[in-house]
């Protein structure tokens, strides 16, 4: 990089001016931390991006991948994937926070941060209590689901374990696009059935796509 002035080069560019100053590129050059022969990291994050198609597809990429462009590896496949970890943390709610959902937007909003691009499908359920402040989050199921692979005793038995008077039930779309199937709206019936006979309300059921959400509470659903 050192063909590069001092002033556009990311690490100095950053010094210099702030984090929010750099492209997206550049500050996937810097977690890069070095390119490879006759491309600088500047050059290999551009590769990078284009190859995942921009910093939404990477956030959903795995480390194979990335190590799959040259000058990546799985060294630094790691570093970037590190990265983008972090950046979800701090945007989720720390536990402490007692965090209140007043309506489904206050749900997305905690959710999508942690679980909104995932390269695989994940079934949680958010505990609550009775003024709807989160108690706890947990993950239930993972991997390909359907209505059979998500069982209402799994979620039941957390909020029991939990002593929570209300749920929020939420999955992700690795596509992206949150758009219930006609399993999802099969199992939030059978959701809805069960906390009836268990005396646990459920509060909603959130499918998450990259930035964007489905609501079947917000959608007259449930």
């Amino acid at each position: 990089m050192r063909e590069l002035s001092s002033d556009d080069r990311p690490r100095e560019k950053l010094l210099r001016h702030g984090a929010a100053a750099l492209g997206d590129n550049e500050l996937v050059a810097l977690v890069l931390g070095g390119g490879r022969p006759r491309t600088s990291a500047l050059g290999v994050a551009n590769e990078l991006l284009r190859a995942q198609s921009g910093l939404h597809g990477l956030v959903r990429s795995t480390a194979g991948e990335l190590a799959r462009i040259a000058g990546v590896g799985p060294a630094k496949a790691a570093q970037v994937l590190a990265a983008l970890e972090l950046g979800r943390r701090t945007l989720a709610h720390a536990p402490s926070a007692r965090v209140q959902f007043r309506v489904p937007g206050d749900a997305a909003a905690y959710l999508l941060p942690a679980f909104g691009s995932r390269t695989a499908e994940q079934f949680g359920v958010v505990l609550l209590d009775t003024k709807h402040r989160v108690i706890r989050t947990a993950i239930v199921a993972s991997g390909s689901l359907n209505a059979t692979v998500v069982q209402p005793r799994d979620v039941y038995r957390e909020a029991i374990l939990g002593a929570a008077a209300a749920v929020v039930v939420f999955h992700n779309h690795p596509s992206g696009d949150p758009t219930p199937s006609p399993d999802d709206f099969a199992l939030t019936r059978r959701l809805i059935a069960a906390g009836v006979l268990i005396g646990v309300d459920l509060v909603d059921h959130l499918i998450l796509g990259d930035v964007r959400y489905w609501s079947f509470k917000e959608m007259g659903k449930l």
